[in-house]
Parts: structure tokens; C-alpha cells; sequence
């Protein structure tokens, strides 16, 4: 039984498409006041819930999302922690899979929603998406069981009907309404004529301790993508520079690469130096299993670590997480191989 009543959310207006509107000279969409977003969605006021609202001032499109952005999320999320049951932040959909991702290890020990939305339409629109996302974000974000415990003490994505774990959501389209999937893990909500909590699927918080918000990120990392006829030159290029700490390589397949002497020695200079590469499928849906193939077993010798069934963007904001705490590069690939926060599944 859920209790949306009397619940307080806050909600967190990063800037994005729902919050937008269209230039009727140029045609080109534009952030609008935070309030005008909410008159167009006077259905809000139905609700027997306590409401509030902060913006980013000024909003910001999300292709301009920083790992300094993320912190001041987690400043806010912490500064009104105590005072409210759950969090809906209003997002651009270009990068909210990364910023749902480091918000989910930036928030140790959540108890409560932090339910990110947006919408692929302005919510001025008539036909937008944005109305209902941020309707059904809410209701989530507030909902409770019968001893007041949050339905979904964690951070998701909520979208065209579907309740996502943040850190295993990747955006699939950029012109449908159902903009985002989480290929790797099943729902975590289905929204129809009710909301269908799958319970089983949540993350399970200590309730005996308190959350724990973190500050610190590391955004030497990059991200480089294996392909046939990948230059030897440039990948030792990259290795190389002394600035970088870690790399998300992303593989074929089951987390194959090409069996050339130069990559395998490559990656070995490159572990000896300090550097973590970490494992990640160019496909969607599966998981890497690098003792599956011969091509992707001898990544292990160079001390790959395998990035499982993650997402790339998962893989980097955990990766700029785990090295804002640990100089150490071992206690990072170590880090690395658990499931801290739901995002990989651990093989048998």
C-alpha cells in the first residue's frame, strides 16, 4: 500500500527540454522560468503533497553537464535530506544516464527516491511527454509503504511509463517518447492505469545508518572504442599521456579485442603506469565474459578489469567516484569488480 500523502518533495530543475520554449522567431527552444513550467502543469496541484522547487540558475542544456554540476546536486539532495521523503530533478535527456549514474555512488546509503525525468517535447507543447513524466515522477517520489518506508529508496529514471535503475539506463532515441532502457535489469516500476512496484528488484538500504553524500570526483577517464583497424599509434598516444588514470575500452561482443602484440603490450605498459582499463561490450544488451573467447581472455593479462553487464555510462562515473576516494589504482580495480550500488551483475 503506497502513502503519497503528506509526503514533501523537492523538486530540482536542472534545465532541459521540458522546461523549455519555443522561439517564435528563430524556432530554436529556449529555458523559460521555473514557474511557467509549473503553470503548464496545473494537475500538480491535485496533490495531497508538500511541493517545493529549486533551479539552476542559470538552467543548463545537458550537453554542458559537469562532474561539478553532479556535486551541487548532491549539496542540495543533502542540504534538504532530512526534510523531505523524496527528490524529482528536471533534466535534459542528452546526459541524464550519466548524471543518474554518479549521483547513485555520490549518494551512499539512500533511503529515499532521487527520481530524474525530462521529456523529449516542451511541456508548453501540446503534444508533449513532459506532463506525465513529471506527474508520475512525483507520485513515485513520494510514495511510501504502510510503515512510512520509501517505495523506491534509490536513484531511477523515470520515462514513458517505465521506472529505471539510473546507473543501468542508457539512452536509446532521440525522437521516440521512450527514450531510455535499461537493457541489462528489469523495471523497477511500470506505470499503467496503477504503478506496479517491483519491490524485489529495489535496492535494499541499512536503515540503521544514515546516507552518506560524497563530494569528490576524479574526471581523468576516457572512453575509446575498439574497431577493426584501430591505430596503434594513437591507442599508445592515449595510454600514454601522463594526466590520464583510467580508460572505459569499449569491446566487441562478450568483451573481445584484436589479438595484436602491440594492444596486449599497450595495455600492460599501461596497468604497470597506474592506469585502469576497464572492460566495457559495445553491445546493448549481454555482458562481458573475458575468459569466454580466447580474444578476450588475454585482456586478463594485462590486467583489464571486466566491466560485466555495465554501461558505459555507468562505467565512468563510477570509475570518476571510485578514484575521487582511492589514489591506489589495485583498491579501484578492486572496487571495480563489486556491485556497489545495483549497477553490474556479479557472474556465479
Amino acid at each position: 500500500m503506497t502513502k503519497p500523502f503528506n509526503s514533501r518533495v523537492l523538486l530540482i530543475y536542472t534545465g532541459g527540454t521540458i522546461g523549455m520554449n519555443r522561439n517564435p522567431v528563430t524556432g530554436t527552444l529556449e529555458p523559460f522560468d521555473f514557474r511557467h513550467l509549473i503553470s503548464h502543469v496545473p494537475e500538480i496541484g491535485q496533490f495531497d503533497i508538500d511541493i517545493s522547487a529549486c533551479c539552476f540558475n542559470p538552467p543548463i542544456d545537458s550537453s554542458d553537464m559537469t562532474p561539478e554540476h553532479w556535486t551541487r546536486l548532491v549539496e542540495i539532495i543533502s542540504a534538504h535530506y532530512e526534510d523531505c521523503d523524496g527528490f524529482v530533478v528536471l533534466h535534459g535527456t542528452d546526459t541524464m544516464a550519466y548524471t543518474a549514474s554518479a549521483l547513485s555512488y555520490l549518494l551512499e546509503n539512500l533511503g529515499k527516491p532521487v527520481i530524474f525525468t525530462g521529456s523529449q517535447l516542451p511541456v508548453g507543447q501540446l503534444r508533449t511527454d513532459g506532463r506525465e513524466n513529471l506527474i508520475t515522477s512525483i507520485e513515485i517520489a513520494a510514495a511510501r509503504d504502510a510503515q512510512g518506508h520509501a517505495l523506491v529508496p534509490e536513484v531511477g529514471i523515470y520515462f514513458n511509463g517505465r521506472l529505471l535503475r539510473g546507473n543501468r539506463t542508457t539512452k536509446q532515441s532521440a525522437d521516440e517518447f521512450n527514450a531510455f532502457e535499461s537493457f541489462n535489469y528489469p523495471h523497477l516500476a511500470d506505470a499503467g492505469v496503477n504503478i506496479v512496484y517491483h519491490r524485489e528488484r529495489m535496492l535494499q538500504p541499512d536503515l540503521s545508518r544514515s546516507m552518506t553524500p560524497h563530494f569528490k570526483l576524479d574526471s581523468r577517464v576516457v572512453i575509446f572504442s575498439l574497431f577493426p583497424g584501430v591505430n596503434e599509434t594513437l591507442i599508445r598516444h592515449i595510454l600514454a599521456n601522463p594526466q590520464l588514470k583510467a580508460i572505459v575500452m569499449r569491446t566487441f561482443g562478450s568483451g573481445n579485442a584484436p589479438r595484436q602484440p602491440w594492444l596486449l603490450e599497450a595495455l600492460k605498459e599501461g596497468a604497470e603506469q597506474g592506469k585502469v582499463v576497464v572492460n566495457i561490450s559495445q553491445c546493448l544488451q549481454g555482458q562481458v565474459e573475458m575468459g569466454r573467447y580466447d580474444t578476450g581472455f588475454h585482456l586478463q593479462e594485462a590486467r583489464v578489469v571486466c566491466g560485466y553487464d555495465g554501461t558505459v555510462e555507468s562505467a565512468v562515473t563510477k570509475l570518476m567516484y571510485l578514484m575521487g576516494r582511492y589514489d591506489d589504482p589495485d583498491r579501484v580495480r578492486l572496487e571495480m569488480t563489486r556491485s556497489l550500488r545495483g549497477e553490474i551483475t556479479l557472474c556465479e
